[in-house]
């Protein structure tokens, strides 16, 4: 593998636990893990989830913790981040693509049925469930966090520890040596995770989004258009042309109305 080159990135299929300490209840929660491709220096962490608020979350993390972005993330074809699986061309989900567009790096998924696309991964699953989960297996936690401030000691260790296959050197100084001189920089700002919704212009100029309604212009009317959803902004976009943004509000029922977007006679009324 070329240094700076791959991150591979899956979830691995035994999962840790979580008791309510309430209830007594235990939970499965999920383990995700990301190895670099020429170093093997491997971040993992649990999380509730495979959905896409979480995938996206722990491939922040991931990043942030090797301290740089590599040019190729390769996933497998699950549908966090895959839309459209296929062997040639999948589809990647928008928000996922979004955020690679953010980190300047490319999403290459592994094509079916071919293990050597990922092998690097789940040769880095097997380490994580043999080296993190099995030497948790008798302990309890009480929530997610104790569970991945534990599993971040032990990934310490994991990096540090010697591998023959390399001289006894280990994953981290392998790190230091092929990986962390070329990987692109992080961004100067962390990425905002965003939904993304398809809507179509009501008959009032308006689009609904969690039954709150926001105006785009009058000859936008009856148009299909796609809507970006942050935490605090809806943006609108047509045909992938950015329409209009508002700041966006959580009171259902209500408009907000740009004065500008309404017909002439509207206007006047």
């Amino acid at each position: 593998h070329k240094a700076g080159e791959k991150a591979f990135v899956d979830y691995s299929g035994d999962k840790a636990l979580v008791v309510d300490p309430q209830s007594g209840e235990v939970s499965e929660v999920e383990l995700f893990v990301a190895v670099l491709g020429a170093s093997n220096f491997t971040y993992a962490e649990a999380t509730c989830t495979q959905k896409v608020r979480d995938w996206i979350a722990s491939h922040i993390r991931a990043f942030e913790y090797f301290e740089g972005v590599t040019e190729v993330v390769v996933p497998d074809q699950l549908r966090s981040g895959v839309s459209r699986p296929c062997r040639y061309e999948p589809g990647i989900h928008r928000t996922y693509q979004d955020w690679a567009d953010h980190m300047d790096t490319v999403v290459i998924p592994a094509r079916p049925k071919k293990p050597k696309d990922k092998a690097k991964v789940e040769a880095g699953v097997l380490v994580v469930q043999r080296w993190i989960l099995a030497r948790i297996r008798n302990e309890t936690f009480f929530s997610l966090q104790t569970l991945n401030d534990r599993i971040a000691e032990l990934l310490e260790e994991l990096n540090d520890r010697p591998m023959k296959a390399y001289g006894d050197r280990s994953r981290r100084q392998m790190y230091e040596l092929l990986d962390r001189p070329v990987l692109k920089p992080l961004p100067a700002r962390r990425f905002e995770y965003a939904d993304w919704l398809k809507a179509r212009v009501n008959i009032d100029y308006h689009v609904e989004v969690d039954r709150h309604y926001y105006s785009v212009h009058h000859t936008w009317l009856h148009q299909e258009v796609d809507v970006r959803l942050t935490g605090t902004t809806v943006e609108v976009f047509h045909n992938d042309n950015h329409v209009w943004s508002h700041p966006r509000s959580y009171k259902p029922g209500r408009h907000t109305t740009v004065p500008e977007h309404m017909p002439k006679a509207h206007q006047a009324h």
